[in-house]
């Protein structure tokens, strides 16, 4: 696995955690469609929660969460219409946050959750 695959990855591990340890549960992980990818669905029981995982391990190109442009976001919606349809959901409130994980080699990782971003 590549390096920026595996620091992907192990971002991800960490939002998931961090978010079970709040208490949403997880509904679906990297699904995929011919559309995109959603990084995780969750739901607070209350509403679906569709996060966006960004991670880096430093922020020279900026910080992770500035990843996650319009373009991005529009596609995100798209991939949950999709998730949705997929699963039989008919309306629920969703909520789009994204969650920035910085893994510097020589520092602790810091997260920051942002809600309903977009």
């Amino acid at each position: 696995m590549a390096a920026k695959d595996e620091l992907g990855r192990r971002g991800e591990d960490v939002a998931v955690e961090y978010l079970q340890n709040r208490g949403l549960v997880v509904l679906s992980r990297n699904w995929r469609c011919r559309d995109g990818e959603l990084d995780v669905v969750a739901t607070d029981r209350a509403r679906l929660v569709v996060c966006e995982i960004k991670t880096r391990s430093g922020t020279r190109y900026g910080e992770p969460a500035e990843a996650v442009t319009e373009k991005k976001a529009a596609t995100i919606r798209r991939v949950t219409r999709a998730w949705l349809a997929e699963h039989h959901v008919g309306w629920c409130e969703i909520r789009f946050d994204v969650v920035a994980v910085l893994m510097p080699p020589d520092r602790p990782v810091t997260l920051k959750h942002y809600e309903a971003a977009f």
